[in-house]
């Protein structure tokens, strides 16, 4: 029954998509594909929260011995993602500059901003997750949703896409670990180091703040790594 609505619901949703891409109509712009995405998303997850627990079949498995806990699977689980939890860290949030930024005079010797100037891009997000890994980050989440290996930030416009899910800034990356050590990769990352000079230069957002108990959700989403072969 899920999976019948699950597809019927896709059609429409690819339709309403398509709609104005045909001829006589203005093409799609990526800002019209992800929020068409963020629909789909959306309206899948409240079909699934109505949909009785009896009505979903679960995924056939194969049938595992009986054993007490495995401390190798668990710690495996941990750096994966997959397992609640919190510590020490910090907190970096990335906002767009303040409206009317773009009028206002620049400091001497700096040319006027362009629209992209005034904006937080993806290879801002992902220099500070990037950053924060280097310095020695055990757990990050980027908007509340876990980051994992098979995690990707990308920006749509100035909205952040991550796990099938449209955010508008401010954008939140949360790290656990030595918030001494982190700090200091952020300090010495040449791409936050180029970031930060956009703030002083224009008024973008950039704030880093020290946690003493951060908590972080495990990733739940799908773990099935797939290729594409030629």
């Amino acid at each position: 029954m899920l999976t019948a609505a699950a597809i019927g619901l896709l059609i429409a949703v690819t339709a309403a998509a398509a709609d104005g891409i045909g001829f006589g109509h203005a093409p799609a712009t990526p800002r019209d594909l992800a929020a068409a995405r963020r629909r789909s998303v959306d309206a899948l997850a409240a079909t699934a929260a109505r949909t009785p627990p009896g009505d979903i079949a679960p995924k056939p498995t194969a049938p595992k011995p009986a054993a007490g806990p495995n401390p190798a699977e668990a710690r495996l689980a941990a750096a994966a993602g997959l397992t609640a939890v919190h510590g020490p860290g910090v907190t970096v949030v990335l906002n767009d500059a303040p409206p009317g930024r773009r009028d206002a005079p620049p400091p001497a010797g700096i040319p006027p901003p362009s629209a992209d100037d005034l904006v937080v891009h993806q290879q801002d997000v992902q220099g500070v997750v990037n950053a924060l890994w280097s310095g020695g980050a055990e757990a990050m989440s980027v908007m509340g949703q876990r980051v994992t290996a098979l995690s990707a930030v990308r920006c749509v416009g100035n909205t952040l896409l991550i796990g099938g899910r449209v955010y508008s800034p401010p954008f939140t990356i949360a790290a656990i670990g030595d918030p001494a050590r982190l700090v200091a990769a952020l300090t010495d990352d040449p791409q936050v180091t180029i970031y930060r000079q956009y703030v002083a230069a224009y008024g973008l957002g950039y704030a880093v703040s020290r946690r003493d108990d951060l908590r972080m959700p495990a990733y739940t989403g799908p773990i099935d790594l797939t290729a594409a072969r030629p």
